[in-house]
């Protein structure tokens, strides 16, 4: 049964960018909202004005610790959790010989382990219950791949495998895992990549559109019917990317 206050969701990476908005979308329409991230100072100007219905948690979703921690505590102040929506990510744009090792082991850290330590923390819980979605936040790049995002999109190709796997042994079971695909949006990481304006969307509006489907359990989540096309399209005419993408390229002396 839903709770009288809608549903209690948990977002990663929640103080800025997509995963802020879709906070703040979610607490607009009526659900109970605890923000993880490392930095909290939009999430607790939040706290402040609705301090029943939003919590933040300080975590670093690469550390064991601090998300046990940070799941326990929201489990005893509402007694379970209904939607986690794994956002947290980070990346380093260079061409791959450029990449040290540490530089790809930080973001599998928080891109990939990030999700898993999320998911095993709450999974156990959801399971008692026989009731829970998952939302894993993906990219493009982790279908059809980027130039200088051989990390990132590495990380986001291990996810959509991880969650077609575990959407197989939960099959007969109430607790779903989902992939969703935001479009191309401006935010500050994405700001490294130089795209022009015109071709990203507004991070509240992405926001948005993924908190009104906070509650679908489908295998593939987009954002709009635009993003669901591009992605479509990218897979389907692999050339499409190769344009797209060739300024990232540095050409042959």
């Amino acid at each position: 049964m839903q709770p009288p206050e809608g549903k209690r969701v948990v977002v990663t990476g929640a103080n800025e960018g997509i995963g802020y908005h879709m906070l703040t979308a979610l607490l607009e329409r009526g659900h109970r909202v605890a923000g993880l991230d490392i930095d909290g100072e939009n999430v607790r100007a939040l706290q402040e004005r609705y301090p029943r219905r939003v919590g933040f948690y300080e975590c670093d979703v690469s550390v064991d610790g601090d998300v046990e921690d940070a799941i326990d505590e929201i489990l005893d102040r509402w007694g379970g959790i209904d939607v986690l929506a794994n956002n947290a990510a980070v990346f380093n744009f260079a061409p791959f010989e450029e990449q040290t090792l540490a530089d790809t082991r930080r973001e599998f850290e928080v891109n990939y382990f990030g999700y898993v330590r999320t998911i095993r923390a709450v999974v156990p819980h959801m399971r008692a219950r026989n009731e829970g979605i998952i939302h894993n936040v993906s990219s493009g790049a982790g279908l059809v791949g980027h130039p200088g995002l051989s990390g990132y999109a590495s990380t986001k190709g291990a996810i959509e495998a991880l969650v077609r796997t575990l959407r197989l042994e939960l099959q007969r079971e109430d607790v779903t895992c989902t992939v969703m695909h935001p479009p191309l949006s401006n935010t500050r990481s994405t700001a490294e990549l130089g795209y022009p304006e015109s071709l990203l969307n507004d991070p509240a509006d992405s926001g948005r559109k993924l908190a009104e489907k906070i509650e679908s359990t489908e295998p593939v989540i987009t954002a709009d019917w635009k993003t669901k096309l591009g992605l479509y399209l990218s897979q389907r005419f692999p050339y499409l990317v190769k344009r797209g993408t060739e300024r990232f390229v540095e050409p042959a002396e």
